[in-house]
């Protein structure tokens, strides 16, 4: 998916959107050979991998820190946060373009921030579903720089879909 795509399926918008792409959803190893739509609980190992390109023409760099810029790590965790929401595509029983999604953040755990990140960086998102119960769903998620780990979190949220 590209930056429209990505755009039409969830509701953040810039400054507040911290997706580029999305470069592959891929689906546990049993439903492989299967067609959906899913169930959420379905899903469960399944993993979302998006893009995003930290440059200095990200808004809140300017203020953290002049001079010395650092992506804070609360942006980095609603990177992850909104990368693990386009694993329910698998979800939806009409095309994503009649798709509105409600996602609400939930909780955080266990976030480690193990390197500095700074422009100019190309960073991949993992996010992987490991368990759901009801609306809910819980991710382990961790961003990548160049295939070494720079940041990991577990992410709680509320994923509806309506369509429009």
């Amino acid at each position: 998916m590209d930056k429209q795509q990505v755009m039409n399926f969830l509701p953040h918008r810039d400054p507040f959107l911290f997706i580029d792409t999305v470069k592959e959803v891929i689906l546990p190893e049993s439903l492989k050979d299967k067609t959906g739509p899913f169930k959420p609980q379905d899903i469960i190992g399944g993993k979302s991998i998006c893009t995003f390109r930290v440059d200095n023409s990200v808004k809140v760099l300017e203020g953290h820190f002049p001079g010395f810029p650092i992506l804070p790590g609360v942006v980095q965790v609603e990177m992850m946060a909104q990368a693990a929401s386009f694993l329910v595509i698998h979800c939806l029983e009409k095309p994503i373009s009649e798709a509105k999604l409600d996602v609400q953040l939930l909780g955080v755990e266990n976030a480690k921030f193990r390197k500095p990140i700074t422009p100019v960086m190309d960073l991949e998102i993992h996010a992987t579903l490991n368990k759901v119960r009801g609306p809910i769903q819980m991710y382990e998620c961790e961003l990548y720089n160049n295939g070494e780990l720079m940041s990991q979190c577990s992410v709680m949220a509320s994923l509806k879909i309506t369509y429009k």
